[in-house]
């Protein structure tokens, strides 16, 4: 199997995450032979994959008898499951966590979806997740939702780094940067060590193509069946400008000087969900320097077979023609504000949905195992 168009990717100043982890792939040895062999520097976790590989196999149910028979109950099972899976993935990942310096080489972790209306919550338990993982390349997935905003800032002034998630509007996505800033100006004010944290702030992809494409369809003039397919790659573009105007200047120069780490755009979401579509289109259409794709394994075996070996650079122009794109959207009467806000919502509620499924299903386990 050529690796060379990922590995082209990375010459490309982007790093390549696998969106997929599970007891199956670090036992096998799978995930350590895609660091090495295909370039995979990170690895993405969510709810709906836990549960997918939680409830979708017999993976686990050897370590559940373990745990039933130490008198753990479900919730403690639950936590202890994915927090070995997430600690044996950051050790596999160290060296290259080691080797960049701390720029790369992480791996993610999600705080529960039904605390995404709760600060407080989501602050206590990305402080918990911390101590379990106790891993230097450990990122705590946060939404970015209203109340996720605060939570971001908190978490980075205590010096924990952040995977920013569920980000659908560029007027929030600045939300999310300037938290970023201020947690690390107020982590610099208590003379923490800026080079200990990190972050990547989530943009979702094709999730947006598919609601804005619904409602084209909707419309059903050829002026608004002509602009299928190009709103999540406007959106993404536009929201790399955005990314590009934060981290330059004083304020970022002030940081930058103390060791600060830019927040990379993470472009998440990016399996192609119309089969109308390339199955690379959410890697082809956006690649630049000091960006993240994480992929599910399906679209890292597609771009290694038939992925581009010199991919394409976006740059000003197509972020000018993105910005435009999105103004054409709008005066085609595709309400951006309320696109991203169903966006979010129906982010959050997915997320929760599953956390429930995997919760329920380990109750259930446990009863049968017993």
């Amino acid at each position: 199997m050529s690796v060379l168009p990922l590995h082209s990717l990375t010459l490309a100043g982007q790093s390549i995450w696998a969106d997929q982890i599970s007891r199956a792939m670090l036992d096998s040895g799978e995930l350590a032979r895609r660091v090495s062999q295909q370039h995979i520097t990170g690895v993405t976790s969510n709810p709906s994959i836990f549960a997918g590989a939680i409830t979708k196999s017999t993976d686990y149910d050897h370590e559940m008898v373990r745990m039933i028979g130490e008198g753990f109950d479900p919730d403690e099972t639950y936590a202890a499951l994915i927090t070995r899976d997430i600690t044996d993935a950051c050790d596999v990942l160290a060296p290259v966590h080691r080797h960049s310096n701390g720029a790369d080489g992480f791996v993610s972790v999600e705080v529960s979806p039904e605390l995404a209306a709760d600060t407080p919550a989501t602050v206590a338990e990305a402080r918990e997740w911390v101590k379990r993982v106790s891993r230097p390349n450990l990122l705590v997935k946060v939404p970015a939702t209203p109340e996720g905003i605060p939570a971001i800032r908190q978490l980075t002034r205590e010096g924990i780094s952040v995977n920013v998630t569920l980000i659908f509007s560029l007027h929030r996505y600045r939300k999310v940067m300037d938290a970023y800033l201020a947690g690390l100006e107020d982590y610099s004010a208590v003379g923490g060590d800026l080079r200990k944290v990190a972050s990547v702030a989530s943009f979702f992809v094709s999730r947006v193509d598919t609601e804005v494409d619904r409602r084209l369809e909707s419309d059903g003039s050829s002026g608004a069946l002509a602009l299928r397919g190009k709103a999540a790659i406007a959106n993404a573009r536009a929201a790399y400008g955005e990314f590009l105007s934060v981290f330059s200047g004083d304020r970022w120069d002030r940081l930058a000087a103390q060791g600060g780490r830019i927040q990379r755009p993470l472009w998440a979401s990016t399996s192609t969900k119309n089969p109308a579509y390339p199955d690379t289109l959410y890697v082809d259409t956006l690649v630049s320097p000091h960006t993240v794709n994480t992929l599910p394994l399906s679209t890292i075996e597609a771009y290694a077979d038939h992925g581009s070996p010199r991919p394409s650079i976006f740059g000003p122009e197509e972020i000018a023609r993105a910005r435009n794109l999105l103004a054409e959207l709008e005066a085609a009467g595709v309400d951006y504000q309320d696109v991203v806000e169903t966006l979010e919502r129906q982010g959050v509620a997915s997320f929760a949905k599953s956390f429930v499924e995997l919760q329920d299903h380990i109750r259930a386990k446990y009863a049968d195992l017993r």
